[in-house]
Protein backbone atom coordinates (compact mmCIF):
# COMPACT_ATOMS: atom_id res chain seq x y z
CA UNK A 1 0.00 0.00 0.00
CA UNK A 2 1.25 3.39 -0.97
CA UNK A 3 1.75 6.31 1.76
CA UNK A 4 0.11 8.72 -0.79
CA UNK A 5 -3.85 8.22 0.71
CA UNK A 6 -6.53 10.47 -0.40
CA UNK A 7 -7.31 13.20 1.42
CA UNK A 8 -10.20 12.46 4.33
CA UNK A 9 -13.34 14.26 3.40
CA UNK A 10 -15.52 14.86 7.04
CA UNK A 11 -18.67 12.93 6.18
CA UNK A 12 -21.60 12.09 7.99
CA UNK A 13 -22.42 8.76 7.55
CA UNK A 14 -25.73 8.05 10.25
CA UNK A 15 -28.00 6.76 7.56
CA UNK A 16 -25.67 4.39 6.14
CA UNK A 17 -25.18 0.50 7.73
CA UNK A 18 -21.73 -1.42 6.72
CA UNK A 19 -20.94 -4.95 7.32
CA UNK A 20 -17.34 -5.57 8.17
CA UNK A 21 -15.76 -9.12 8.42
CA UNK A 22 -13.03 -9.89 9.89
CA UNK A 23 -10.47 -12.92 10.85
CA UNK A 24 -9.02 -13.79 13.88
CA UNK A 25 -6.17 -15.06 12.69
CA UNK A 26 -3.34 -12.11 13.83
CA UNK A 27 -6.69 -11.14 15.64
CA UNK A 28 -4.32 -8.43 18.16
CA UNK A 29 -3.90 -6.54 14.66
CA UNK A 30 -7.12 -6.91 12.53
CA UNK A 31 -9.11 -5.61 16.07
CA UNK A 32 -6.26 -2.54 16.22
CA UNK A 33 -7.62 -2.30 12.54
CA UNK A 34 -11.40 -2.57 13.65
CA UNK A 35 -10.74 -0.14 17.10
CA UNK A 36 -10.11 2.41 14.62
CA UNK A 37 -12.79 2.13 12.05
CA UNK A 38 -15.09 1.78 14.75
CA UNK A 39 -13.51 5.40 16.11
CA UNK A 40 -13.41 6.72 12.57
CA UNK A 41 -17.13 5.44 11.74
CA UNK A 42 -18.93 6.81 15.46
CA UNK A 43 -16.96 10.60 14.34
CA UNK A 44 -18.80 10.24 11.27
CA UNK A 45 -22.06 9.51 13.36
CA UNK A 46 -22.83 5.88 12.33
CA UNK A 47 -24.22 4.29 15.45
CA UNK A 48 -22.77 1.29 16.43
CA UNK A 49 -26.29 -0.44 16.00
CA UNK A 50 -25.67 0.30 11.88
CA UNK A 51 -21.71 -1.72 12.02
CA UNK A 52 -22.50 -5.84 11.62
CA UNK A 53 -19.72 -7.69 12.21
CA UNK A 54 -19.22 -11.38 11.64
CA UNK A 55 -15.86 -12.75 12.43
CA UNK A 56 -13.78 -15.57 10.57
CA UNK A 57 -11.03 -18.18 11.12
CA UNK A 58 -8.38 -16.50 8.42
CA UNK A 59 -8.18 -14.18 5.66
CA UNK A 60 -8.74 -16.93 3.40
CA UNK A 61 -12.39 -16.88 4.99
CA UNK A 62 -13.49 -13.28 4.99
CA UNK A 63 -14.52 -13.27 1.45
CA UNK A 64 -17.26 -16.13 2.18
CA UNK A 65 -17.86 -14.16 4.81
CA UNK A 66 -18.41 -11.36 2.92
CA UNK A 67 -20.78 -12.69 0.27
CA UNK A 68 -22.59 -13.75 3.41
CA UNK A 69 -23.44 -10.28 4.34
CA UNK A 70 -23.93 -9.01 0.36
CA UNK A 71 -26.51 -11.84 -0.24
CA UNK A 72 -28.11 -10.14 3.17
CA UNK A 73 -28.71 -6.47 1.11
CA UNK A 74 -29.00 -4.53 3.77
CA UNK A 75 -25.50 -2.62 3.99
CA UNK A 76 -24.33 0.21 1.91
CA UNK A 77 -20.71 -0.76 1.94
CA UNK A 78 -18.87 -3.74 3.64
CA UNK A 79 -15.59 -3.93 4.47
CA UNK A 80 -13.00 -6.78 4.67
CA UNK A 81 -10.63 -7.04 7.46
CA UNK A 82 -7.82 -9.43 7.82
CA UNK A 83 -4.00 -9.53 8.30
CA UNK A 84 -1.55 -11.57 6.56
CA UNK A 85 2.22 -11.61 7.45
CA UNK A 86 5.39 -12.99 5.01
CA UNK A 87 7.39 -15.83 6.22
CA UNK A 88 9.82 -18.74 4.79
CA UNK A 89 7.60 -18.80 1.95
CA UNK A 90 5.15 -16.43 -0.39
CA UNK A 91 2.21 -17.84 0.83
CA UNK A 92 0.82 -14.69 2.40
CA UNK A 93 0.99 -13.23 -1.12
CA UNK A 94 -1.11 -16.36 -2.89
CA UNK A 95 -3.36 -15.89 -0.15
CA UNK A 96 -3.60 -11.85 -0.35
CA UNK A 97 -4.04 -12.45 -3.97
CA UNK A 98 -7.15 -14.64 -4.04
CA UNK A 99 -8.79 -12.82 -1.31
CA UNK A 100 -8.10 -9.48 -3.30
CA UNK A 101 -10.14 -11.30 -6.22
CA UNK A 102 -12.56 -12.71 -4.57
CA UNK A 103 -13.61 -9.44 -2.88
CA UNK A 104 -13.43 -8.01 -6.05
CA UNK A 105 -15.89 -10.64 -8.13
CA UNK A 106 -18.36 -9.80 -4.66
CA UNK A 107 -17.98 -6.53 -5.29
CA UNK A 108 -18.82 -6.29 -9.14
CA UNK A 109 -21.72 -9.20 -8.86
CA UNK A 110 -23.78 -7.83 -5.39
CA UNK A 111 -23.43 -4.44 -6.89
CA UNK A 112 -21.60 -3.06 -3.66
CA UNK A 113 -18.66 -1.80 -2.43
CA UNK A 114 -16.31 -3.62 -0.98
CA UNK A 115 -13.30 -2.32 0.77
CA UNK A 116 -10.28 -4.79 1.29
CA UNK A 117 -9.23 -3.72 4.26
CA UNK A 118 -6.98 -6.87 4.27
CA UNK A 119 -3.19 -5.99 4.93
CA UNK A 120 -0.43 -8.09 3.17
CA UNK A 121 2.86 -7.38 5.04
CA UNK A 122 6.29 -8.61 4.78
CA UNK A 123 7.24 -8.59 8.65
CA UNK A 124 4.67 -8.13 11.73
CA UNK A 125 6.86 -4.53 12.52
CA UNK A 126 4.87 -3.55 9.43
CA UNK A 127 1.78 -5.07 9.79
CA UNK A 128 2.05 -3.31 13.37
CA UNK A 129 2.76 -0.56 11.71
CA UNK A 130 -0.50 -0.26 9.86
CA UNK A 131 -3.29 -1.88 11.90
CA UNK A 132 -1.62 -0.39 15.74
CA UNK A 133 1.06 2.05 15.09
CA UNK A 134 2.07 5.60 13.01
CA UNK A 135 -0.16 4.10 9.94
CA UNK A 136 -3.97 4.22 10.74
CA UNK A 137 -5.25 2.17 7.97
CA UNK A 138 -8.10 1.35 9.85
CA UNK A 139 -9.19 4.78 9.85
CA UNK A 140 -8.27 4.84 6.54
CA UNK A 141 -10.37 2.05 5.48
CA UNK A 142 -13.82 3.58 7.33
CA UNK A 143 -13.26 6.77 5.31
CA UNK A 144 -13.21 4.89 2.13
CA UNK A 145 -16.42 2.72 3.28
CA UNK A 146 -18.38 5.90 4.08
CA UNK A 147 -17.17 7.57 0.85
CA UNK A 148 -18.65 4.65 -1.26
CA UNK A 149 -21.75 4.25 0.62
CA UNK A 150 -22.27 7.84 -0.32
CA UNK A 151 -21.20 7.10 -3.64
CA UNK A 152 -23.58 3.99 -4.10
CA UNK A 153 -26.62 5.72 -2.05
CA UNK A 154 -26.48 9.13 -5.06
CA UNK A 155 -26.16 6.90 -7.52
CA UNK A 156 -27.91 3.83 -7.16
CA UNK A 157 -31.24 2.90 -8.58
Amino acid sequence: MSFDAPAQQAMEGSQFSFGIAAARYNEELVDGLLKNMRATFAAGGVPESRIEVLRVPGSHEVPYAIQLLADRGSHDCLIALGVLIGGDTNHHEMVGQSVSGALHHVSLAAKLPVINGVIVANTRAQAEARCLGAINRGSEFAHAALEMAALKRKHSR
